[in-house]
């Protein structure tokens, strides 16, 4: 996707790996967001850090300016700023807007890799960043490289030769008075280490390293120390001089750290002759390591005392990134020496992924939310297990322990690093289960805690139960499902259990009735077709492991509650137009059995949920259409499950959706919760209450809001289910919102930034290529919901790659990893033949139908 003018205000692609933090690639070409100190960092700048070009011939200096754009926002200043510095006094200075700069630029991003192109009038050249991160499904440690890559690409377009320098300086974001900064040179690898004497092993302590592999370089080991301005000041007078940078170095600590809180800096140089007409590239490489993690957020479990949590917060571990690079000099030296393949892979897969031939704004979204892994909202443990914020705060994780109610939504890590989720998986079962088999849904920091004492969630019990299936669908380890099992089917279980004292479904008759916590962060009391379907789904999810497993009694109780439930849900939930919760408002003594457990209100349901002015219960959906009210089936097509809602109703449900939950036009609507759009955007609500439905006095919480998982979620059903114009066009309305003036493309929020419900958005790429999978059969198939030449990405276990249709000729491609298998399903109406490397393979037929091939 290309931004340029106003549309790049709001860009900060991150780039980092996933559990290390990253920075910000503004729209402008310039650095922001440092959030490298195990925290979030949002909206501020890179004090100091920046590119620099400098072009000379042999007498002179010709050009000399900081490589980004103009500033485009914050001219009044920033909040959140030490005195003097912030709001009111103008731009901060460590942005170098101050400094000759570019006057325009373009900015190119296909997730992870964004490129800048450079204008300006006076520069004697074209001038071109690349900026990445890798990102190679399938391979999690090289995706987890605590480093932003750069290569900027210089052509000399006068008609004589010319010596160009390309200088990055970084600040020492870890230490203000007591760095320690050291240039070094390894394996042809130039480098200056930023570190500093602060005492070690603690979570404050942290380093950089900036390196080159450039053959001719200069540097300066510490920019001027001064006052005021001398930093800054003196630096652009040395750099923008005839000649390389003069070395600077100090061997006493800082006594005078400046006034605006900034730090030292050190600035690495690489200086390239071209010739006329003449290109080359140069590459850099900002590395940082902040080893040592702790608790210092929101604890969800209820009632700790001041002493239990300080004993919390005070252990601490190593993120996975320290344990694979102690320092960020072991990273740097691995990520330059290792660049090229590294960029390799993950244009790789850029091109595989972008090759799709998905809608402009479908591609878009699948593709773009991926971001989120590498943001803070995404930790690796000192195991190398994956663990998650739902979001973040500014400077704060939102929403701690891999909230299974929210990340059972996102289906992009599940497919490009299926060993993390499995890992998330293991230690939920491990570390989440409460005594009677309930599932807490936020993992408590550091591992080995008691679970959260917080009642289970519906959604996030049974999503649970759905991803494990899932996990076991995409590796096929069949030890790994056996080892989860026992656990799985304790929390599968809990709704009939003796010890659930929300009761969710006491009589085993699949629908269920009692006190029911959700994602919505409140709970339905009676029958509803959203948490019934999940809680349907996965017992089927449930019933199909059992197989496996060759556990008959529990698949046998399993399926009956099933075909239980599913009959009384179709049946008893359906009005018509959509499903919806039966329920009656004005029953209190509803209310009144349930008094126990824990949750962010009171206990006692009449006092959390009665309203004694309406004389209503509330915070329910009542007859209201929810957005969520066929999420189950959502999962079941995606893990081939089958028909929990029946298929023409799901169809009409999905319409009403569309019909009563589409806003086309904000401006009228009245929304009294979280803004997420306004004015004349578009978006699809949680819950919708048409004109001949009554609506609660208090419905359920953020009824009007749109929230992008969720609406992602709906759209990609549309899109399975034939509605293919009304899904693209909600997709379409939230792209439109996230068009880089108005929000980043890069950062979807909901409850905080960087929000990872967003990576539903992967369920459009399934919808479109109707892939199927099951490696423990080595089956897969591709059945696009659109006739005609077709390719679309896929990712599976041990490998990702292409499968696509043209001109009758059936490919699929291996682009990373290797893939096993023993059939392909896919829609033709005829084979000639198999075709591998070259060599004729022999095949059988095993469903004309379906056009199953048993590969020989």
């Amino acid at each position: 996707m290309w931004y340029e003018g106003a549309k790049t205000k709001e860009i900060s692609f991150p780039l980092g790996g996933i559990g290390t933090g990253c920075i910000g690639l503004g729209g402008n070409g310039g650095l922001v967001d440092f959030e490298i100190k195990n925290r979030s960092n949002k909206n501020t700048t890179a004090e100091f850090t920046h590119f620099a070009v400098k072009v000379e011939n042999e007498e002179h200096v010709i050009d000399c300016r900081v490589l980004q754009g103009d500033l485009n926002k914050n001219y009044i200043g920033c909040t959140e700023r030490p005195l003097y510095t912030g709001y009111g006094f103008g731009p901060d200075r460590g942005t170098m807007a101050g400094f000759p700069h570019f006057e325009k630029v373009d900015f190119y991003g296909e997730y992870p890799i964004a490129e800048v192109n450079f204008f300006h009038e006076k520069f004697p050249g074209a001038i071109k960043m690349t900026a990445f991160s890798p990102l190679i499904p399938t391979n999690e440690d090289d995706s987890s490289i605590p480093a932003a890559f750069f290569e900027i690409e210089i052509e000399n377009t006068t008609s004589s030769k010319l010596k160009y320098t390309v200088a990055l300086s970084c600040n020492n974001f870890y230490s203000q008075t007591k760095t320690a900064h050291l240039y070094e040179k390894q394996d042809k690898i130039s480098y200056i280490f930023l570190g500093n004497n602060e005492t070690k092993n603690t979570t404050e302590y942290g380093d950089l390293t900036i390196a080159t592999d450039c053959t001719e370089v200069s540097y300066q080991e510490y920019w001027f120390r001064g006052r005021w301005f001398d930093n800054s000041s003196v630096f652009w007078n040395e750099f923008s001089q005839y000649g390389k940078l003069k070395n600077r170095t100090y061997k006493e600590s800082r006594k005078n750290p400046g006034s605006d809180g900034s730090s030292d800096t050190a600035t690495l140089a690489a200086h390239i002759n071209l010739n006329s007409g003449e290109r080359r590239r140069v590459r850099f490489i900002l590395s940082w390591s902040n080893p040592y993690m702790h608790n210092f957020w929101e604890i969800t479990h209820i009632g700790l005392t001041k002493e239990e949590i300080a004993q919390r917060r005070a252990k601490k571990w190593k993120n996975y990134y320290a344990v694979l690079f102690p320092t960020s000099r072991d990273s740097a030296i691995y990520g330059m020496k290792n660049f090229s393949q590294l960029y390799k892979n993950t244009d790789l897969y850029r091109k595989a992924m972008f090759s799709c031939t998905l809608p402009e704004e479908v591609l878009d979204a699948v593709t773009a939310n991926i971001a989120a892994l590498k943001s803070p909202s995404c930790l690796r443990l000192e195991d190398g297990s994956f663990y998650g914020f739902e979001g973040v705060h500014a400077h704060v994780g939102s929403c701690e322990g891999t909230c299974t109610h929210v990340w059972s939504y996102a289906y992009a890590p599940a497919f490009l690093f299926p060993a993390l989720e499995r890992s998330a998986r293991t230690n939920e079962y491990t570390y989440s289960m409460q005594k009677a088999g309930g599932l807490a849904f936020r993992v408590q920091l550091p591992l080995g805690e008691p679970p959260s004492n917080h009642r289970p969630a519906v959604d996030g019990q049974y999503g649970s139960v759905l991803r494990v299936y899932r996990e076991f669908l995409i590796s096929g380890d069949i030890n790994w499902l056996k080892g989860i099992w026992p656990e799985v089917k304790r929390s599968v279980e809990y709704a009939w259990d003796k010890e659930n004292i929300d009761q969710w479904d006491m009589n085993r008759d699949g629908i269920m009735e009692g006190r029911q916590h959700h994602t919505l962060d409140m709970e339905l009391f009676g029958p509803n077709a959203w948490l019934s379907g999940m809680y349907l789904s996965g017992l089927l999810a449930a019933a199909k492991m059992a197989q496996v497993l060759g556990d008959q009694e529990a698949q046998s109780v399993y399926m009956s509650i099933f075909h239980s439930g599913k009959e009384r849900l179709n049946h008893m939930l359906f009005n018509g137009e959509y499903f919806y919760q039966k329920v009656n408002l004005k029953d209190k003594a509803m209310l009144e059995k349930f008094h126990e457990g824990f949750s962010m209100h009171d206990p006692d349901a009449v006092a959390s949920y009665w309203n004694t002015e309406a004389e209503e219960m509330k915070y329910q959906a009542g007859e209201g259409c929810m957005i969520d009210q066929v999420l189950g089936q959502w999962h079941a097509d995606m893990l081939n499950l089958g028909e929990v809602f029946e298929e023409e109703k799901t169809r009409l449900a999905l319409h009403s959706i569309y019909k009563y939950n589409f806003i086309g036009n904000m401006r009228e609507f009245v929304n009294p919760c979280r803004i997420y759009s306004m004015n004349d955007e578009r978006g699809t609500v949680i819950c919708s209450y048409p004109e001949n439905r009554k609506m609660p006095f208090i419905p359920v919480p953020y009824a009007g809001e749109t929230m992008t998982g969720f609406e992602y979620q709906a759209a990609s059903h549309m899109i399975r289910k034939g509605l293919i114009a009304e899904g693209r066009e909600c997709v379409k309305a939230v792209r439109d919102r996230y068009d880089g003036e108005k929000r980043n493309p890069w950062n979807e929020i909901e409850c905080g930034s960087n929000y990872v419900r967003s990576m539903s958005s992967y369920a459009l790429l399934l919808a479109y290529s109707g892939f199927s999978y099951d490696m423990y059969r080595g089956e897969i198939g591709f059945h696009p919901i659109e006739k005609g030449d077709y390719k679309y990405f896929w990712s599976l276990d041990t490998g990702f790659g292409t499968a696509g249709l043209k001109n009758d000729i059936f490919t699929l491609q291996v682009c990373y990893g290797h893939l096993k298998i023993n059939s392909i399903d896919i829609e033709t109406d005829e084979i000639s033949k198999i075709i591998y490397e070259g060599k004729k393979l022999g095949y059988i037929i095993q469903d004309k139908q379906a056009f199953t091939l048993k590969i020989m």
